[in-house]
Parts: C-alpha cells; sequence; structure tokens
C-alpha cells in the first residue's frame, strides 16, 4: 500500500490518503473511496478511517511521527485499520526497547461508534480453556465430553431457516431442528459440573435453553442483545481477526477472544488473511492477564505445539477432531499436548 499526504493524480486500490491539516471535503473523499483508495481523516484527535465500505473511528493519542509508524506497520502487511491501531499505540523512542512492538494496552486507541458495552462485564471463564473442539452437531458433544474434553463449541449451521430462501414451512422445520440440537447439547453440558459448551451464533436459542455460554463474530454484535446475554450469566466468546477487532471485543467485556485464524483454514470463509504464530504472539501478549485468549483456525496436532509455545492456553480445533479416523485416540493425544 501507499501511503498519500496529498491527493495523487489517480487515487484507487493500494492508496491510503491522509489528511493531516483539515478535514477533507466530503466530495472530494467520495471521489477518492469511489475510486477503491483508502481515506484516513486525521485532522482531528478522533481519526476516520474510510476503508473496504465501512468507517471506523478511533480515539488516540498520537506522538509526533505516528504517520511514519502507521507506514512502517503497513509495510510489515497489516490492514490499515489494524496498522492505524498499531501507529497510535507507538511512542517515540520505543524503537530503542529490546522489544519495541506496542504491547501497552492502556496505550492504544478507543473504538468509537460501537453498540453499547453491558454494565457489568460478562461471567468469567477459566483463564486455561485447553483444548476446544468446535462440532457440527450435539452427538459430538456427547461423543467428547466422556473423552475428558470440557470445552466444546456447537457450530450448527441452518440450512433456510432466516436465509430467505426455502417455503415458510421448511424454515419452522429447520429452526425446530435446530433448537432441539442446541437444546440437547447444553442437556449433554450439564450431565458433567465442570463442562463449559458454547453455542456459536445462535444467541437467542442459547440465551432460551440457558447455555454456558455463546460465541459471536464481529458481525453479531450489533444485532445480538448483548445486555440480555451478559444479565443472564452467559460467558460470551467473541472472535477476532486482528487488532481494531481485539479493541472492538473488549469493548464488550467478552469472557474469552477467539483469536484467528492462525492458520488457513477449509472451514470456513475468512475475512483475513491467516495472522500466522508472529502476530499471534504480539495478541497473546498484549491480552495477558486482561481476558482469556483462544487461538483458532487450521491448527492440528502437528502445529498445536508450536502454537501453545506463543503463551496462548486454549486452541480450538475442527478437522482435527472431527475428521480424525480415530476421535478417542486423536483427543487423547492433543490432550497431552496441554499437559506438557
Amino acid at each position: 500500500m501507499r501511503i498519500c499526504l496529498a491527493p495523487p493524480p489517480q487515487p484507487g486500490p493500494g492508496d491510503v490518503i491522509v489528511a493531516t491539516d483539515a478535514q477533507p471535503h466530503a466530495a472530494d473523499a467520495a471521489r477518492w473511496i469511489a475510486a477503491g483508495a483508502a481515506v484516513l481523516d486525521a485532522s482531528a484527535r478522533v481519526m476516520r478511517l474510510h476503508h473496504g465500505g465501512e468507517v471506523r473511528s478511533l480515539d488516540g493519542a498520537p506522538c509526533d511521527d505516528w504517520i511514519a509508524a502507521f507506514a512502517a506497520f503497513i509495510d510489515c502487511g497489516f490492514a490499515p485499520h489494524d496498522a492505524l491501531c498499531l501507529a497510535l499505540a507507538w511512542r517515540h523512542g520505543d524503537e530503542l526497547a529490546d522489544d519495541p512492538w506496542p504491547c501497552d494496552l492502556s496505550r492504544f486507541p478507543r473504538v468509537l461508534d460501537l453498540p453499547d458495552a453491558p454494565v457489568q462485564p460478562f461471567a468469567a471463564c477459566p483463564a486455561a480453556l485447553g483444548l476446544y473442539p468446535v462440532v457440527p452437531a450435539a452427538d459430538w458433544v456427547e461423543r467428547l465430553l466422556p473423552l475428558g474434553v470440557r470445552t466444546v463449541q456447537l457450530r450448527r449451521k441452518t440450512g433456510g431457516a432466516g436465509t430467505g430462501t426455502g417455503t415458510a414451512s421448511a424454515a419452522v422445520d429447520d429452526l425446530a431442528a435446530l433448537r432441539a440440537e442446541v437444546s440437547r447439547a447444553i442437556a449433554v453440558g450439564r450431565r458433567y459440573d465442570d463442562a463449559r459448551v458454547f453455542i456459536n451464533d445462535h444467541w437467542q436459542l442459547a440465551l432460551d435453553e440457558g447455555a454456558y455460554g455463546v460465541h459471536l463474530g464481529q458481525q453479531d454484535l450489533r444485532v445480538a442483545d448483548i445486555g440480555a446475554l451478559a444479565h443472564a450469566g452467559l460467558r460470551l466468546g467473541l472472535s477476532t481477526h486482528g487488532y481494531y477487532e481485539i479493541l472492538v471485543a473488549l469493548h464488550f467485556k467478552p469472557s474469552y477472544v477467539a483469536l484467528g485464524a492462525v492458520f488457513p483454514t477449509t472451514t470456513k470463509a475468512m475475512p483475513t488473511a491467516p495472522q500466522g504464530l508472529v502476530r499471534l504472539a504480539h495478541y497473546v501478549r498484549l491480552l495477558d492477564g486482561v481476558v482469556p485468549c483462544v487461538a483458532i483456525g487450521g491448527i492440528d496436532l502437528q502445529t498445536l505445539d508450536a502454537v501453545l509455545a506463543t503463551g496462548v492456553r486454549s486452541a480450538a480445533l475442527v478437522r482435527a477432531v472431527t475428521q480424525a479416523k480415530d476421535v478417542e485416540k486423536a483427543v487423547f493425544a492433543l490432550q497431552s499436548e496441554f499437559a506438557r
């Protein structure tokens, strides 16, 4: 990407136009954005980044050389919104430290224009959630808990309900089947005093059925009743894909944050490139003592040791469990990595 302190003659994708002295004229900004450029209005304390069809507002206290830091983090391969978070956390002289990477959460900017956070933090869960299989059906919950797995997520996708496809009766049937599956998974978890069964996405059903917890994506935060979930005592896990989304997640006082995707994954479409182990280690260090972290995305037995070496104390896995030829053997091997 190219940082432009003045509008280029032909702005386009890959350009980040930074306005520092005065707010850019709305018509000019609209034209640059239409051409595919990102526009950063840095003319006031609250910076507004227009990129990818979204406007992200950050309130921070930048140092004098924040633009140089912004360019450096862009060159490191970070998306503009993540690079901006890092640049606003950068301080003059950090380059002289043994490890200059920004890791003091108090220096990072505050994300604005978010839905209200719950009054009280979400109920806590253990700092070390350990092996965390993500499974497609309640059958798997029933199968894994007797093997000693204590944290599991039901990620059950619907066929037509709520998507605007199929007949009304099919949608009703699909919702009924989904509710039955969620209810069953929760009931299985209640047989074990220390089981933690999270429900992915379907927060209303999780709330209705009294789940231990719910796992949501960033896109769910504007539609889910966050206050009701917190008031009911459910735990909340939130997906993140970089610094900006980590800051968004912390606003909602979750029980844990998921960091990913660490490696390439085929189980779902990802909005960002894989984070890798180096970034994962930076995220874990930033959040140490703040909130439990779960690594997710493409993790298997061959990579788990390197993932845990970053300091993260939980890893969510899908195919390493659900596609194992011998599930019991696979689970025991994975559990042994956490016991080292």
